[in-house]
C-alpha cells in the first residue's frame, strides 16, 4: 500500500493517524505541496483533484480525499473501529469529523491562504484575520458538540474515533498559527489526551521524513 503525503497537510496527517491506529504497513510518500508537486501531471493522473493524501492500495486502487479514504481503511482493516456501526454512535461521529474536514479545514488550508494573497492581495494581518475568526467560529461549535457528548479523554464514548483523528491536526494547525484556544478546554482536553498515544505521535508533523522546521 502507498500513502502519499505532506507532512504539515492536516488531510494527510488525520490518515496517518487512521493508518497508525489500524497498524497498517505502508509506503509513504511525500508530496511538497508548497512546490506544488501535487500539480505534476503523473501525480494529477493518480488523483484527479490535485491534493493530498491519495492511497494506492495494493491492488492499484487509487483514492483520493481524506474522508473517503479514511472511510475505505475503516472498511478494509475493521479494526480499531473508527466510524461505529451503531446508527446513531456514526452519525455523531461524522458529525464531528465533518464539521472539521468540511466547515473548518476548507477555509484555512494552504491553497485558500495563498489564494486570498496571491490572487486577491490581502496582507498577512488580514490573512491571519480570515485564520482566526473562522478557526473561532468551528471551535465554538466543536466545544459544543464535545460538551452535549461529555466522553471525558476522546471525543465520544471514552475511545478513539475517527472524530479524534481529525481534531488534533486541527488544534495543531490552530496551535502552529498561535490562535487562543483557552476557551475551549473540552477540545484541548481530547487534543492533549490524544497527542500523547503512540499512534498520534508517529503521525505527527515533526517525525515525518518531509518534515521541514
Amino acid at each position: 500500500m502507498d500513502f502519499y503525503s505532506f507532512f504539515n497537510s492536516s488531510t494527510s496527517y488525520r490518515i496517518r493517524i487512521v493508518l497508525a491506529l489500524k497498524k497498517v504497513d505502508f509506503n509513504l510518500n511525500p508530496v511538497n505541496i508548497r512546490v506544488m508537486e501535487h500539480k505534476a501531471q503523473d501525480y494529477v493522473r493518480k488523483n484527479p483533484a490535485a491534493n493530498v493524501p491519495l492511497l494506492v492500495d495494493d491492488n492499484g486502487f487509487e483514492l483520493g480525499q481524506s474522508m473517503a479514504i479514511a472511510d475505505y481503511l475503516d472498511t478494509r482493516f475493521p479494526e480499531p473501529r473508527l466510524i461505529p456501526d451503531n446508527l446513531e454512535k456514526r452519525a455523531r461521529v461524522l458529525e464531528v469529523a465533518n464539521l472539521i474536514s468540511c466547515d473548518m479545514h476548507p477555509l484555512n488550508n494552504l491553497r485558500v491562504l495563498r489564494y486570498l494573497v496571491k490572487e486577491l492581495g490581502v496582507s498577512d494581518e488580514q490573512k491571519n484575520t480570515w485564520y482566526h475568526h473562522w478557526i473561532a467560529e468551528g471551535f465554538q461549535s466543536l466545544e459544543a458538540l464535545l460538551e452535549r457528548a461529555d466522553s471525558g479523554n476522546y471525543c465520544f464514548d471514552n475511545q478513539v474515533s475517527l472524530a479524534d483523528c481529525c481534531l488534533v491536526p486541527q488544534v495543531a494547525n490552530a496551535l502552529r498559527m498561535k490562535c487562543d484556544l483557552t476557551p475551549y478546554p473540552r477540545v484541548l482536553k481530547v487534543y492533549e489526551h490524544c497527542s500523547s498515544l503512540p499512534e498520534f505521535k508517529a503521525a505527527a508533523p515533526a517525525v515525518q521524513p518531509d518534515y521541514q522546521p
